[in-house]
């Protein structure tokens, strides 16, 4: 443990981030970090909370640079249900590091995360013509976070890093490599998203909209009425649908249904559960319209998901 300590504490030091005093609240089972300074840097570890604990994002000495934050998303096909209920949420978010987060941990929760940290000026050079589709990024004005859904090529290349023995020769070459091809993946499914108008948001529209995503998440079998949900993040229903848009790439209705299909997709993958008891499980009747809505957001119909995945 104490090896540990010292390689994060040498990597903050290098990249600007403040975690000492976060020690106390993790029990770290690894911890790898890789710095491609001025432009670059990378970190990935394991830990389970031991208890709860809010952490805010520190500035980087990487100039005006952006957080990629890949948390949890690291797959296990033998985990155990008892162990699944310590897992917290997966998520991917974006986000400007002059910008401080909140990352709020639960107790007794299991952490899987990579973390980069990229230049704007770095990362333009990167997209090269498509940055403009991405202008948000580079906005020194505008205030945003991400939050983007997670696609078989981001587990994938996560797998890679994460899991995967490490090469004996040229290892900071590789993980730059495989820095890049997340990143690749990830700009790949945001350029499918349409192209919103963004607006500033503040840490109370940041937390409002976070209200809503749980409260949503909580009851997937049943939806919750746009009334309570506007109640619960304190603004008109436009604001909110704009806000929750701009954040999570869909409207509310759309990621509700996607958050139904995830459950319903991990009951007959990892439960074992028939199609129709899956769909009628996240709250289905009509057998036919579960596979519609299935196929639209995992890609295939659940029948045949369900033969490829036994």
């Amino acid at each position: 443990m104490k090896n540990i300590n010292q390689r994060i504490l040498k990597y903050a030091a290098k990249v600007g981030l403040s975690v000492e005093k976060d020690f106390q609240h993790f029990d770290i089972k690894f911890f790898e970090a890789y710095d491609f300074l001025p432009d670059m840097a990378m970190h990935f570890s394991s830990f389970t909370v031991k208890n709860n604990f809010t952490r805010t994002t520190s500035t980087s000495a990487i100039i005006n640079s952006i957080g990629f934050l890949f948390y949890n998303i690291v797959e296990d096909t033998i985990t155990s249900r008892k162990t699944r209920r310590t897992v917290d949420t997966p998520y991917v978010r974006i986000f400007p590091f002059a910008i401080p987060q909140q990352i709020h941990f639960s107790k007794n929760k299991q952490v899987t995360h990579i973390a980069i940290s990229i230049s704007t000026d770095y990362l333009k050079t990167l997209l090269q013509e498509d940055a403009a589709h991405f202008q948000y990024f580079f906005d020194s004005a505008n205030n945003f976070l991400i939050e983007e859904i997670m696609t078989d090529d981001i587990l994938r290349t996560v797998n890679d890093i994460v899991k995967k023995e490490e090469p004996a020769v040229l290892k900071g070459y590789y993980y730059r490599v495989k820095a890049l091809e997340l990143l690749l993946h990830l700009f790949d499914s945001l350029r499918k998203r349409e192209k919103p108008a963004h607006q500033k948001i503040s840490d109370h529209d940041i937390k409002a909209i976070y209200q809503v995503r749980d409260k949503i998440s909580s009851s997937i079998d049943k939806p919750s009425s746009i009334t309570a949900l506007t109640k619960i993040a304190g603004m008109n229903e436009h604001k909110l649908r704009g806000l929750f848009t701009q954040v999570f790439g869909m409207g509310i209705y759309d990621y509700y249904q996607h958050l139904r299909m995830k459950e319903a997709a991990r009951l007959i993958r990892d439960e074992k559960l028939s199609v129709s008891a899956a769909g009628y499980q996240v709250g289905f009747e009509n057998l036919s319209h579960f596979s519609r809505v299935f196929e639209k957001h995992i890609g295939k119909k659940p029948k045949k998901y369900s033969s490829e995945v036994r």
